[in-house]
């Protein structure tokens, strides 16, 4: 039997990153408390959208989406470096990485 990724239905690719991007987006809703989690969230859900570029550039036979989802990584990469920066030196300052304490000092 000849399995390909063309004889899988395009809605079922759909289907998994629109799951993908609600679980990232419950994490962003359901969790107040931890940045840790805030961010993997972000993560997830810009994922879920990279995934969504692959899939219709694939199904459209464009190379518009590969260049996006290049794009986007490079971005994801760097907020998750320069968040996590952050997030170590305040660590160091504070002792301290929950939401609560960082709004209160804002």
């Amino acid at each position: 039997m000849n399995f390909s990724l063309i004889s899988i239905d395009i809605s079922l690719f759909l289907i998994i990153t629109t799951i993908l991007f609600f679980i990232g987006a419950l994490g962003l809703i359901l969790n107040r408390n931890n940045i840790l989690i805030t961010i993997m969230s972000i993560e997830i859900m810009l994922l879920a959208v990279n995934l969504n570029f692959i899939i219709f550039s694939t199904y459209l036979d464009d190379i518009v989406g590969y260049l996006f989802v290049l794009f986007i990584l490079t971005i994801a990469a760097t907020e998750s470096a320069i968040g996590l920066a952050i997030l170590s030196t305040y660590y160091k300052l504070n002792n301290t990485i929950q939401l609560e304490s960082i709004n209160k000092v804002i």
